[in-house]
């Protein structure tokens, strides 16, 4: 009698094996962008930190077997940027023979190799520019925008420009550079306030605000420098100003302070930028310490840990601003279930060939595959380093 075998038809689709194309070649890059003016938000003023004149970039390129490739990156405004970019090296190598499709998977290869020294901070940092690269990759595989990949809830998000309200630019140039946002199609304004002096704030916030209208959007960013005594007293006094939020008004671990503010403000709270993973979001949710989260996918480890902490955002009913990289989370924001914002900043222009389109206040996803960048030859004349895995 013959024996008959029965195979498991999920056995030849695991570890990636039902497609054949594998990761062959990866490329890491550091590069630095020179600000055309020093900035200083309020942690200089209080003398926390020095004038911010460079950003430091880690860039991830990816090609595979079949011709495919995709970019991502990560960045430090201060120090950490030579620290991102010796962490990915050291991982990088892991990429090699993988299926690009297994985002998840090679996500948890990336933690392991690296898990002596956590899941936060430098070294998702440094895998985050890895992960966007894989989902920029897929979707230009797919044809598709991100935003369309990951399933867009519209093709424009609201958008509000930052980079013209710092602390060292005079009120005048301020006022001057919100006009110039808003005839460029950018919808809301955000400028910073936390000097030591409160009364210093109050005038450039009554300032704006009267040069705008009561119909703009205006949002104010204090940086982390408030107590929570002052940020309660000066909340108080912005609500006159019909904001859209205050952002950052005490440090971006006091999850117990935002909450209280939260409650006692009708100005909705946003904050959330400076935290480095998905857990110590979650504590701001679970303090119902914000109306409005704040997370950047290159600081909390990529696109993948953003996705996750996007759905905790939604069923909490948050709003999202995700902050800084636009080119990145213009994709994620149109992705979002609720009515989100991006930011505006055209500091890294610079380093890519292609613009993103402002109009009647919103940012429009691009139609261009993937998050649709290239780097430009400016770009390349800022690296500093590269290093290359596997086969060209």
């Amino acid at each position: 009698m013959t024996a008959t075998t029965f195979s498991n038809p999920l056995a030849a689709i695991s570890g990636g094996e039902a497609t054949t194309d594998r990761i062959r070649h990866v490329k890491l890059s550091t590069l630095t962008l020179p600000l055309q003016t020093p900035i200083s938000d309020a942690k200089v003023l209080t003398g926390r930190q020095k004038p911010m004149t460079e950003i430091v970039f880690l860039f991830a390129e990816i090609t595979t077997q079949d011709g495919h490739h995709g970019i991502g990156f990560s960045y430090s405004k201060r120090a950490g940027g030579p620290a991102q970019y010796a962490h990915a090296k050291e991982v990088a190598d892991n990429l090699i023979g993988e299926d690009p499709n297994d985002i998840g998977r090679v996500y948890q290869k990336l933690l392991w190799a690296g898990a002596s020294v956590g899941r936060s901070g430098v070294a998702t940092q440094a895998i985050a520019a890895l992960d966007i690269a894989l989902y920029d990759l897929k979707a230009k595989r797919a044809n598709l925008p991100l935003a369309k990949l990951l399933g867009a809830y519209r093709d424009s998000v609201q958008t509000y420009n930052t980079s013209g309200g710092f602390l060292q630019a005079p009120i005048e140039e301020v006022k001057e550079r919100a006009s110039a946002s808003l005839a460029a199609g950018i919808g809301g304004i955000k400028i910073k306030v936390g000097q030591p002096d409160t009364k210093l704030d109050l005038a450039r916030v009554t300032a704006v605000r009267e040069h705008l209208g009561d119909d703009v959007p205006l949002m104010v960013d204090a940086n982390q420098q408030w107590d929570r005594p002052t940020a309660m007293r000066f909340g108080r006094v912005l609500e006159q100003f019909n904001l859209v939020w205050i952002e950052e008004p005490l440090d971006a671990y006091d999850a117990e302070g935002h909450a209280q503010l939260a409650n006692a403000l009708d100005t909705s709270i946003a904050t959330g930028e400076m935290l480095s993973s998905v857990t110590e979001h979650i504590s701001l949710i679970d303090n119902r310490s914000v109306d409005i989260i704040q997370p950047d996918a290159p600081r909390i480890g990529g696109i993948t840990p953003f996705l996750r902490l996007a759905a905790l955002a939604d069923q909490a009913g948050l709003q999202l601003a995700p902050h800084f990289a636009m080119e990145i989370h213009l994709h994620l924001a149109a992705a979002y279930p609720r009515e989100p914002w991006v930011e505006h900043f055209e500091w890294l222009n610079p380093l890519f060939n292609e613009r993103l389109e402002t109009r009647d206040g919103r940012m429009i996803v691009p139609n261009r595959p993937g998050l649709g960048f290239t780097l430009s030859e400016q770009a390349h004349a800022w690296t500093t380093d590269t290093v290359e895995f596997g086969t060209n």
